[in-house]
């Protein structure tokens, strides 16, 4: 099936004001779609097989060679390429400053029951999770050292907020992220092989290099204020910590991730 290809000009047009809407969550969630901005992250998306229905672009966004790639496969999967104005683009996004591409793609569904634990030897999971930035900081990481995806437990910042996506880089498209609840997770957690690594403050932790990790490792880090509660830390397979030099007593969550999954990752390359 062939896309098509059109031109908005209006602020008032209906598919404008239906797509600027993505912008809060009870919109996203009732459409079951997100909107994402830049022809960085859309190449992104495009170069994991993802293509948006929507691809709203500037003339300056549509002059670039990884644009046209973009375009062309957006219309052969069917989806529609709208040319449009730096106003409108703005509109969409909430942006000043728009960047020359916004494109609407379908919000995946992925459970747990989905999830291969053996695909990936490292695997993040973020206990309610508030920043968006900390979120989108956590699938770059998890890009970057080749875990498996992200995995959300209770009340979480949403992953498909133009915030998070933003931050994420493109990150949002080569992770597997599932919402979840705690009980939920670690019921699936134990019905397989799996070492759960809890970043923890209290007692009995261990250096975060003095273990030897086993994949594939699931690392655990709280709420960015409030930690992890004491019983997730219990269940753990192992609680860790990094060492603390100055005043602070805490890295940021997705520090401490970052910091978690370059340990399991070098780990890995020095066996």
């Amino acid at each position: 099936m062939t896309g098509r290809r059109s031109q908005i000009e209006s602020l008032s047009n209906p598919l404008v004001k239906r797509m600027r809407l993505l912008r809060e969550k009870r919109h996203r969630r009732a459409e079951g779609l997100f909107l994402a901005e830049g022809l960085r992250i859309a190449t992104e998306a495009r170069e994991a097989g993802i293509l948006p229905h929507w691809l709203f672009l500037a003339e300056e966004g549509a002059a670039h060679p990884l644009a046209n790639a973009l375009i062309n496969a957006t219309l052969a999967a069917g989806g529609e390429v709208i040319d449009t104005t730096p106003a409108i683009l703005s509109k969409l996004s909430g942006k000043d400053n728009p960047q020359a591409i916004v494109a609407i793609y379908p919000e995946p569904k992925t459970a747990l029951a989905d999830l291969d634990r053996n695909a990936a030897p490292i695997w993040l999971v973020a206990e309610r999770l508030r920043d968006p930035g900390n979120l989108g900081t956590m699938l770059r990481t998890g890009d970057a050292v080749g875990a498996g995806g992200l995995i959300l437990l209770g009340d979480v910042t949403d992953p498909y907020g133009v915030e998070a996506v933003r931050a994420s880089m493109g990150a949002i498209f080569t992770q597997r992220l599932v919402q979840t609840e705690w009980d939920e997770f670690l019921s699936w957690l134990r019905a397989g092989p799996a070492q759960l690594v809890a970043t923890w403050l209290g007692d009995d932790t261990l250096d975060y290099q003095a273990v030897r990790y086993t994949a594939p490792t699931f690392v655990l880090v709280g709420n960015e204020s409030q930690g992890m509660p004491a019983d997730y830390a219990a269940a753990a397979d192992v609680r860790v910590k990094m060492p603390m030099m100055g005043k602070a007593d805490s890295l940021n969550a997705a520090v401490a991730a970052a910091v978690m999954a370059y340990e399991l990752l070098n780990q890995r390359r020095n066996r």
